[in-house]
């Protein structure tokens, strides 16, 4: 069943059925060698990936290997691996599908899936409560069957990832969730695999405090390349639209592929620095279909509900990007809304920068590009008065000033972003104005370099265009001929005296009573 390369390629975009995937000729990233050990391995599991990284056609592989479909696996690694196909009985619920804004939604889905699992092995003493129909279907299925039965469970915590703004649902979902899958705990004797999936495990809902005999691959080393790409894993599968890629974009294969791991790459799902770091698979396969480099994940999903977490808990976006925590908190099932680190994290928008083994923490920050300034972007516009779109043009606006010299230009367009800082200036007003102007200078980075100061003794932000070097410093407590003599004092320009481009000094102070940048002085 070798792909036809003769034909246009089909990239598996949104294709989350392995059989289809197969039959039909799509591109595929080989990942049955770890499908198969992870199907000997035996064990009850729990797999935490970000949305589109390609669990539901994880299950999808798993259930067409554990139903014996050999047809399928033809050419890949497994067919070599396994000697024995047997066909066992293969629950498989996926919670994808639905919106969950009502109790009756998930009940409904519940039912329905039951009722079916019912019809299939002719079960027609039907009990109220759901988890004794789904210990009976588990039964019925190893004594119609003579085998052990296969659990597969897709986005389980999709329910309370859409009602956390609910908390009445979100008990309603809870209760009801967690009486069904800890059936599975009971039903151990006629399972012959288990293997839950979600985003998170910050579900708030006891579940693994119950299911305690999961283990969680999370983490573990020889899982970490289950779901998404490695680049090696690109290159193979897909030189020929590489080239393409490449050749529509002025680039060479190799400067396509570099670009290809600045904007997707940098998942790491391991502690330790020396395993792969993972590509995106959603924004690589969009890439090479449309050949064109976009912010193709990131666009599939808004992180509204994590931003507004955020802001409510007063959380400082500067440390966003370099935040250390305690490994445990990526890893317990005690979500708390108070701590939205973990839950940004487990939903894609950090990953593991460093470990530290001594005091079992993790640095986490940006995986790449496209999620760093995505959710900059995003952001924004819950920080500042200008819209999300609306940002992503006065960006541009900045840029464009910046590189003409027209610095007058640029500080007025940047007052615009302060419109909405209330009352008068205090030590959270103060953090709100650094936040916003921490946003606006790394929006920039995605244009042209700009730093923004992380130590002592650094001007506040350093902006390089092909013709200027611009020296920022703000004071919020001072003037702005302060801040322009503190650029002198402080040698903020040594560093950049043998480059040939001109330097420019800007010192700016801030206005108590408008809330908004007030004098500025320009020295060319």
């Amino acid at each position: 069943m070798d792909t036809l390369r003769t034909l246009p390629p089909k990239f598996p975009i949104g294709i989350q059925s392995f059989q289809k995937l197969r039959e039909e000729n799509f591109l595929y990233v080989d990942k049955t060698a770890l499908v198969y050990r992870l199907a000997k391995m035996g064990n009850p599991c729990f797999l935490s990936r970000p949305r589109r990284f390609g669990k539901s056609l994880l299950l999808s592989t798993l259930e067409a290997y554990f139903l014996g479909k050999r047809e399928l696996f033809q050419g890949l690694a497994i067919e070599k691996l396994e000697q024995d196909w047997f066909e066992y009985p293969v629950l498989h619920l996926s919670l994808n599908a639905e919106r969950y804004d009502a109790k009756e939604k998930l009940i409904n889905l519940l039912e329905s899936q039951l009722t079916a699992w019912e019809n299939r092995y002719g079960i027609t003493d039907i009990n109220s409560s759901y988890s004794i129909r789904f210990m009976t279907v588990i039964q019925k299925a190893f004594e119609t069957t003579g085998r052990r039965v296969v659990v597969l469970i897709d986005e389980y915590d999709k329910p309370l990832l859409r009602s956390f703004d609910n908390p009445q649902l979100q008990q309603d979902f809870r209760e009801i969730l967690t009486a069904f899958y800890t059936v599975l705990k009971d039903a151990d004797p006629w399972l012959q695999f288990v293997l839950i999936t979600g985003v998170t495990k910050f579900a708030q809902m006891g579940i693994f405090s119950n299911l305690n005999q999961l283990n969680d691959i999370s983490f573990d080393e020889e899982y970490n390349t289950l779901c998404g790409m490695t680049k090696k894993e690109i290159e193979t599968t897909f030189l020929p639209e590489l080239e393409r890629l490449a050749q529509d974009n002025r680039m060479t294969t190799a400067e396509a592929i570099n670009e290809l791991a600045r904007r997707y790459d940098g998942y790491r799902f391991t502690p330790r620095e020396e395993y792969t770091p993972m590509f995106n698979p959603f924004s690589v396969l969009n890439t090479l279909q449309k050949r064109m480099f976009g912010s193709y994940w990131f666009a599939s999903g808004t992180p509204t509900f994590l931003v507004e977490m955020l802001k409510k808990t007063d959380f400082d976006l500067r440390q966003l990007d370099s935040i250390e925590v305690p490994a445990a908190s990526l890893s317990d099932d005690r979500a708390d809304i108070n701590n939205p680190i973990p839950m940004v994290y487990q939903s894609g928008y950090l990953t593991i920068k460093k470990y530290e083994e001594e005091f079992q923490t993790y640095t986490l920050g940006f995986p790449n590009e496209e999620v760093k300034y995505g959710f900059l972007n995003f952001a924004a516009s819950f920080y500042t008065p200008v819209s999300e779109n609306n940002t992503a043009f006065h960006i541009g606006k900045f840029v464009r000033e910046l590189r003409e010299g027209d610095v007058e230009a640029f500080l007025t367009r940047l007052c615009s972003f302060f419109g909405n800082i209330p009352y008068e200036l205090n030590d959270q007003t103060e953090r709100h104005y650094q936040v916003i102007f921490f946003i606006v200078f790394k929006l920039l980075g995605q244009y042209t370099q700009a730093e923004v100061r992380s130590t002592r003794g650094r001007a506040d932000a350093v902006v390089k265009t092909n013709d200027y070097i611009y020296v920022f410093e703000f004071k919020l407590n001072g003037s702005a001929e302060a801040a322009l003599r503190q650029i002198e004092e402080k040698g903020y320009l040594i560093p950049y005296t043998v480059d040939k481009r001109q330097l420019v000094k800007i010192g700016v102070s801030f206005n108590k009573e408008t809330r908004n940048l007030g004098k500025w002085i320009i020295d060319f």
